[in-house]
């Protein structure tokens, strides 16, 4: 184990007491994983970046059911088992989305549409690659424009994970809480942990979950998982812990959250299946965010929160043979937070109809994800825009920080 910050307000062993069980559960899981960086100041803004991985559809979460072609390109897709929840405009939100509407309505909470990267080729690998590097071609940049913010804005403080996510590396300043690959026999980091805290009882169920995840005693549930049961719960216990420790006066400055999973080629829309259980997952992990940072003795926090959540691409408009979606390019994305000038559909909309997309199959992107993503760098973390145009997104002169995400 490297690398501990003594300046964070809590101790190792505070730390794996209160993230021990999710943490670990989440990283040997595959499923979801937390990380947490950059102590802050006092009173300071907190970040939270969330990774959907696998491409969610952004018309299943976010359906444009105003827009003429929606309903026949669609087809199938555009029946769901209860109404869409009403936003803005032409959209409606998925109904498993039910707390982050309540967030819409509060204004609290804003959606973007037709969000994406300027890497348009549909690779998982390589867009998440761009997404999290923040570069235009995948591994133009081999680390991650977090990580460059954070090294920029000279801040301090862990990773805690068992790989530090793209995202973050890139600070000499962020330490590794746990090795970048599972440890083998020889260097096992739970063998470790649980000598140096094997009597901690909290500690040594958590260490037992992990081992037997890691070794493949508990498969079934990581099955169950892939198709939205047990281990996909991780995601709100990950959420719930996430605020706990960003509620700390010192506490970490930016948390990055993982889901894995929303990769919808077949079977979609099934109301029980993978896709509207992981919908629910991240609902619950959301209002579990907010809920730890409003709490007594949370210190305001919420109202210094940012989270955005994105995903590395769309999907096709329209459905596939086997009821689903394939690889696409423009996407939705949510910004949350007491910080959030919420309660809009921020996007220019480009249209269905099979002329208006990208390449006559996906929703076309319009606005750039760094757009955003600068301007809560700027905006919240206060990082100097020098620095964000020289080494966060280098050659990005021409997107602009988008205007009027935050509250005065």
């Amino acid at each position: 184990m490297t690398g501990f910050d003594a300046s964070l307000s809590f101790s190792r062993r505070g730390l794996l007491r209160a993230a021990g069980a999710g943490a670990l559960l989440g990283a040997a899981s595959g499923l979801s994983t937390l990380a947490l960086a950059g102590p802050g100041q006092p009173g300071g803004p907190r970040l939270v970046f969330v990774i959907l991985r696998g491409g969610l559809d952004g018309l299943y979460a976010v359906p444009a059911i105003g827009d003429p072609a929606f309903a026949s390109a669609r087809g199938p897709l555009a029946e769901y088992a209860s109404a869409p929840l009403p936003l803005q405009g032409v959209f409606a939100l998925h109904p498993a989305l039910t707390e982050l509407h309540g967030m819409y309505q509060r204004n609290e909470a804003a959606v973007l549409h037709a969000v994406g990267l300027s890497y348009h080729e549909r690779s998982h690998f390589d867009a998440q690659q761009v997404l999290e590097s923040g570069g235009t071609q995948p591994y133009q940049l081999k680390d991650g424009w977090l990580g460059r913010a954070l090294q920029a804005d000279a801040r301090k403080g862990l990773a805690m994970n068992t790989a530090v996510p793209l995202v973050l590396r890139g600070s000499r300043n962020i330490d590794t809480w746990a090795p970048s690959r599972m440890p083998d026999p020889s260097d096992d980091l739970l063998q470790r942990l649980s000598r140096m805290y094997g009597n901690d009882a909290v500690l040594a169920a958590a260490l037992q979950r992990a081992r037997g995840l890691r070794d493949g005693a508990d498969g079934d549930a990581m099955a169950d998982g892939m198709a939205g049961g047990k281990a996909s719960a991780a995601f709100p216990a990950l959420c719930a812990r996430a605020a706990e420790f960003l509620a700390q006066d010192q506490g970490p400055q930016v948390a990055v959250l993982e889901i894995e999973g929303w990769d919808s080629h077949a079977d979609q829309a099934a109301p029980k299946g993978r896709l509207s259980a992981n919908l629910r997952q991240l609902d619950t992990g959301l209002a579990a965010l907010r809920t730890g940072l409003t709490a007594p003795g949370a210190n305001d926090a919420w109202r210094r929160t940012v989270i955005m959540v994105a995903t590395e691409f769309g999907r096709t408009v329209e459905v596939n043979g086997t009821r689903g979606t394939d690889h696409g390019t423009g996407a939705a994305a949510f910004l949350l937070g007491g910080a959030v000038r919420g309660g809009r559909v921020i996007a220019d909309w480009p249209g269905l109809a099979a002329a208006q997309r990208f390449e006559g199959r996906d929703l076309k992107v319009t606005t750039d994800l760094r757009a955003p993503m600068k301007a809560l760098l700027g905006e919240h973390l206060r990082v100097a825009s020098t620095a964000i145009e020289r080494d966060v997104f280098p050659g990005s002169a021409a997107i602009k920080p988008a205007d009027g995400l935050l509250k005065a």
